[in-house]
This record gives structure tokens, C-alpha cells and sequence, in this order.
């Protein structure tokens, strides 16, 4: 007996292998260092929890309403009118479902088709380098991905003439993670608006039913000089945008699997229809007491978010002069999100001292876990020019940042 092809296809996401074999080494009283997990080391925010305690007390165990209760879609969707700009959203333009990965998968499956025999597969345009799932997820719902090349560069961002050039009759949907993971660089709102410009223009022309899929899990926490806007605030493409959000990063709260879709208008209303049926025959509904706790963070919890995204600005100083400052790795400036991703590549075709050769950023990191003990993120998975570069978390404390900078520049200098 055999599984089916796309899950005996389906690759296991790297960065929990990563974390899963960081675990096992620690549980043998290896002293590693870990910088593969994309989660804060902060606690849920003592609001936050007391309130999912208080809702569990008061019996908030039951069943609830497939598209998440009324009280926390309605607050939802004022903070996505009043906060992000994005108008025509109401309570029946939200989904609440567990996590942001079941929101993508969500949204993946009710945007596109497999395609019949003879068909060709309609497109998911693919900045790269991207989140490792984002591709594996599309691919699933029958997605032809179509990667939109991005470098150090260029700030990991896309440009107009570049989507311009991939929009064709077969686009489907665009996916635009902005604070990016594993990038940590985000687009203006001037990018934003030219990019917007160009989805109006080839949804009259070439791509009628071309959607952007807006990734903005890590909004808030944005420490850069850049101004953090939805894509889905422009009013020629609101219609056209769905946004998918958490609570996961911002709030520390990646255990109580939370996540949110959002649309606008007419369209909004009927694909939130589509993904509450289709969430009715998955996981039903989310708890109700991680609804609750979700409220009390959204809106009780802005000293410890504030407190949380300093420390997050602290130690993204800390990360890329540390890393800057050694031989031959080149990264871009993080300014939201909490990740780096240097480029390693000019260590490529090296040896370790025991003979190793360093030929891709998977040895680099393997070498780096067993000689030094830091684990990173190799970064083949994250598509486009991932290949020559590694992910590391500054989800960490500052004195942990200095200690794995410290073995990793050990690490290279060691190098032949």
C-alpha cells in the first residue's frame, strides 16, 4: 500500500527539522546554540493569558462558530479598517482558524484548481527567497509556483517592471510577505503603491482574476524608518487582496494557534464564505478561550508589544553588526520581523579541518551545527537565491546573539 503522490512528494519543512535535531542534541547535553526557530523567546503577555484562563473558567470549552465568534471578527475587522486602512471589511469579510499556516493553506485551496487533463496549472507568483512553506502549500492546492527572483541587492523586493513582465492570462495570485521571512527587509509605501498599480492595470487586461494574497504576520514588529502599510489600504486592488495575520510573533503567542483572513467588498465576503465551509469540513472552529486570550492582546497588551518590538530592534543591531563584521558574509540591513539572512556563499568550495567540503549552504549549516554547535537555517528551502545564504532568529537574548556570532566567525576562520 502506498500514501498518495503529493504527500509522498511533499518535503518536510526545514526549519522544524532543524529545530527538531537542535532539540535532540541539547536533550544529550550538547550545548547548542539555536537560531533556526522563528518564535519569540518571550511569554504570552500576563493579559492575554489570564484572559483564555478566565474564558476556560467560564465554561468557554464548547464548539464555536465556524468562522470564529462574532466578538473577536468584529474587532478584527475594525482593526483592519481603522488600524491597516483596508476598506469594505466587516465581521462577514473575516475567517478566525488555527494559525497562519492553516489561513494560507485555506486560502490556497479556495484560489486555485487542479488542473483537468490537458489543462495547464494556473500561477502563484513567488517572490523569492521566500518562507518554506509558502511554495509547498500552493503546490498542494494545484499551483503552478512561479518564482520572482529577489537579492541582497535589490533589499529582497520585487519591482513593478519585474511583476509587470511575470503577470500573464494564467495568474492566479500574487503572495506578498511584507515584513518578509526570512528577509526581514519590507516594502515601502511607495513600492506598495506602484505595485498596486500594475496588479489594477493587468486585472483589466491580461489577469481578470488575478488576487494578491497579503502575508503580514509580522506588522508590528517594524523598527526600521520604513512605515509599516497593507497592501490591501489601496482602494483600486482592496477587493482584490486578501490579508492573512496572527497573533503568533507579534504577541508570543505561536502555541495558541491563531490566525486570521480578511477580505473587502463583495468578493471578500463571498471567498470568507468559501474558506468558513471549507474550514467546517478541517477543524470545525478555534476554542473559544484562544479567542479570548487573542482580544485581551489585541487590545490590552500594547505596553508588551511595545516592549517586545524595542528588544527586537536591539538585538537586530546587534545580529547584522556582529555578522557584518565577519569575513565574507554580506546580509541585508533587517528592519522588521526578526531574522537575518546572510549570504555565505564566498565560503563555498572551502574544507573544515577534518576534510569536509563546504559546497552549499545545507553543508554550511551542517558543519556549523557539528563542529561549533550553532544551529541556522540552511537556506536551499527558501527557493531563488536561498541557496547561497543561511536564516538565522534574533528571537533571542543579545548575550546568545554574541556568543553564536562568535562561533560562527570561529567556524568560518577555520575554513581552508
Amino acid at each position: 500500500m502506498e500514501l498518495s503522490r503529493r504527500v509522498a512528494g511533499l518535503k518536510p519543512s526545514s526549519t522544524v527539522a532543524v529545530m527538531n535535531r537542535a532539540a535532540a542534541l541539547k536533550a544529550q547535553g550538547v550545548p547548542v546554540l539555536s537560531f533556526a526557530a522563528g518564535e519569540p523567546d518571550f511569554f504570552t503577555p500576563d493579559k492575554a493569558k489570564i484572559a483564555g484562563v478566565k474564558a476556560i473558567l467560564h465554561n468557554n470549552t464548547k464548539y464555536q462558530p465556524t468562522a470564529g465568534d462574532t466578538e473577536t471578527r468584529e474587532l478584527l475587522a475594525r482593526i483592519m479598517t481603522e488600524r491597516n486602512g483596508v476598506p469594505g471589511v466587516t465581521k462577514d469579510h473575516v475567517l478566525v482558524t488555527a494559525g497562519v499556516k492553516m489561513a494560507l493553506y485555506l486560502t490556497m485551496q479556495a484560489l486555485f484548481d487542479v488542473p483537468a487533463p490537458g489543462q495547464e496549472a494556473q500561477e502563484l507568483l513567488l517572490p523569492t527567497p521566500a518562507w518554506v512553506s509558502f511554495a509547498p502549500i500552493g503546490e498542494l492546492a494545484g499551483a503552478k509556483v512561479v518564482q520572482m527572483p529577489t537579492t541582497t541587492a535589490s533589499g529582497f523586493k520585487i519591482t513593478p517592471a519585474q511583476l509587470a513582465a511575470a503577470i500573464t492570462p494564467l495568474t492566479r495570485a500574487l503572495l506578498l510577505n511584507s515584513p518578509s521571512n526570512p528577509c526581514s527587509t519590507m516594502y515601502t509605501p511607495d513600492e506598495l503603491a506602484a505595485l498596486a498599480e500594475v496588479i489594477a492595470a493587468a486585472a483589466k487586461t491580461t489577469a481578470p482574476g488575478l488576487v494578491v494574497v497579503a502575508d503580514e504576520l509580522y506588522q508590528h514588529i517594524v523598527f526600521g524608518d520604513v512605515p509599516f502599510r497593507s497592501i490591501g489600504s489601496f482602494t483600486s486592488i482592496a477587493e482584490r487582496t486578501i490579508t492573512i495575520n496572527g497573533s503568533g510573533k507579534s504577541f508570543a503567542m505561536t502555541g495558541w494557534r491563531i490566525g486570521w483572513v480578511s477580505g473587502s467588498g463583495a468578493f471578500g465576503k463571498r471567498f470568507i464564505e468559501g474558506l468558513t465551509k471549507l474550514q467546517g469540513q478541517t477543524i470545525t472552529a478555534v476554542p473559544g478561550f484562544t479567542m479570548a486570550a487573542t482580544r485581551a492582546a489585541l487590545t490590552e497588551c500594547d505596553e508588551d508589544l511595545d516592549r517586545m518590538k524595542h528588544a527586537f530592534k536591539r538585538r537586530a543591531v546587534v545580529m547584522y553588526d556582529a555578522l557584518a563584521a565577519i569575513p565574507g558574509v554580506k546580509l541585508a540591513r533587517p528592519v522588521g520581523a526578526f531574522y537575518v539572512f546572510p549570504d555565505v556563499s564566498a565560503h563555498f568550495g572551502k574544507s573544515t579541518p577534518g576534510g569536509v567540503k563546504i559546497d552549499s549552504a545545507a553543508a554550511f549549516a551542517e558543519q556549523l551545527l557539528g563542529l561549533h554547535h550553532v544551529a541556522v537555517v540552511p537556506g536551499e528551502d527558501f527557493l531563488g537565491e536561498g541557496y547561497k545564504h543561511i536564516r538565522l532568529s534574533f528571537a533571542c537574548d543579545e548575550a546568545l546573539i554574541l556568543e553564536g556570532a562568535k562561533r560562527l566567525a570561529a567556524f568560518i576562520a577555520s575554513l581552508k
